[in-house]
């Protein structure tokens, strides 16, 4: 009797266990019910506030080609060097060209005599500058062609060339001085020089007026 009372209360535990795990399957599906009518009221929500909507073409991708550097014409910078000091000879003698005076001055034949006192006076305004100091003569004689065709492709009328006294030179004697005027007077684009005013440099440079180019 005893044992038949204990199998009935097993199955009625059993029977309640059962139940609970039921009500907790349907609990646990109402939720998800719920959870899924709320999703879709907020989708519709988003949807009605958005309006329609269209899928974006897709641009292509612009790739850049590097564009490759340009080559240094190293063939022609030769040529024009050799060009230059061939051009300019430490042999030639301008001595015979400038005039007598106490500056020193050059104007290419067919130029107005006025031309060198404007410069001393300063009639142009110097526009650019190349400084000799300390240079030797091949470099100086290079440097000096370079700025001159510089100048002619900037269109700059007016320059100043620093040549130095050649106070620290040997035996004091202004060498570069006196190259400095007989390159100009070989180069065409130079119509006239005169010794720079004591303020732009006195007898350490030279005051240049270029042809228009």
């Amino acid at each position: 009797m005893a044992s038949s009372m204990k199998s009935f209360a097993d199955l009625q535990q059993v029977g309640k266990q059962l139940k609970e795990q039921q009500a907790q399957r349907e609990k646990a599906e109402a939720e998800r019910i719920a959870r899924e009518k709320q999703a879709a009221i907020e989708a519709n929500i988003f949807r009605s506030s958005i309006g329609d909507v269209q899928i974006l073409k897709q641009q292509e991708k612009f790739h850049p080609i590097p564009q490759k550097p340009k080559p240094i014409p190293f063939k022609h910078i030769e040529d024009e060097q050799k060009a230059l000091q061939e051009s300019l000879s430490d042999e030639f003698d301008a001595g015979t060209l400038l005039e007598s005076d106490e500056n020193l001055s050059y104007t290419r034949p067919g130029v107005g005599i006025d031309v060198a006192k404007k410069l001393r006076q300063g009639a142009w305004v110097i526009q650019a500058q190349l400084d000799l100091h300390g240079m030797r003569r091949d470099q100086a004689r290079d440097n000096l062609g370079e700025f001159l065709r510089k100048c002619i492709r900037s269109g700059f009328r007016c320059v100043r060339i620093i040549h130095g006294k050649g106070l620290g030179s040997i035996n004091k004697e202004p060498v570069l001085k006196n190259k400095v005027r007989n390159w100009l007077i070989q180069k065409d684009e130079v119509i006239a020089f005169s010794q720079a005013t004591a303020a732009d440099g006195g007898s350490g440079a030279l005051i240049v007026l270029l042809r228009a180019s």
